[in-house]
């Protein structure tokens, strides 16, 4: 797992000297757990795995039929070096190779492909299986998640310097903190995948 952003950018925006090691470990704290949230917010994790893992998918409930075939959704894709497509059942496979990735040039703009489409055919009947080996993820970190994640990190790292939520200033007083930043609310919501948020 990778966290989305580092220590160094992160002590910067709380006016942390960088020479100052002593708060690193609640720091990586904070930003471990910020980037993981985000994750559990988003349904979707924006790492690459550093080599291809195989994965099984049924095809049931994952198929929207278009009218050039069928479209397979998967679980985020972010490279198709290592990328092995088969279909079977029982635990024999057969490779596939009349598919396309989608949406069309996602790599290129810096997007996962989130589906397989089967250029005039289908992905088989309700007992097959497709297995995909591949390196699952996103091709990079996109900067609005990284920036997500820094305000969200900020944010935890002050909390406890605010106990039960409440924190307060001379200025304004007493001030209830909000259960979800807006910010960083604003910055995940086109990531995440519908059911999730």
């Amino acid at each position: 797992m990778a966290d989305y952003g580092s220590v160094a950018a992160l002590k910067e925006r709380l006016n942390i000297e960088a020479a100052d090691t002593s708060r690193d470990t609640l720091l990586a704290s904070a930003l471990a757990a910020a980037s993981r949230a985000i994750d559990k917010a988003t349904g979707r994790r924006f790492w690459l795995d550093d080599v291809p893992a195989q994965r099984v998918f049924n095809p049931r409930g994952r198929v929207a039929s278009q009218d050039d075939g069928d479209l397979l959704l998967v679980d985020d894709i972010g490279s198709i070096t290592g990328l092995i497509v088969e279909l079977g059942s029982g635990g024999s496979y057969a490779p596939v190779t009349g598919y396309e990735t989608s949406p069309d040039n996602a790599l290129a703009d810096g997007q996962a492909i989130t589906g397989l489409l089967r250029v005039l055919g289908t992905w088989g009947t309700a007992t097959t299986r497709v297995r995909i080996t591949a390196r699952f993820g996103w091709p990079a970190v996109p900067d609005a998640i990284t920036e997500a994640a820094l305000i969200q990190a900020a944010r935890l790292y002050r909390r406890k310097d605010s106990p039960e939520g409440v924190t307060g200033s001379a200025e304004w007083g007493v001030v209830r903190l909000s259960r979800r930043d807006p910010d960083v609310w604003n910055l995940i919501e086109p990531y995440t995948l519908p059911g999730f948020g």
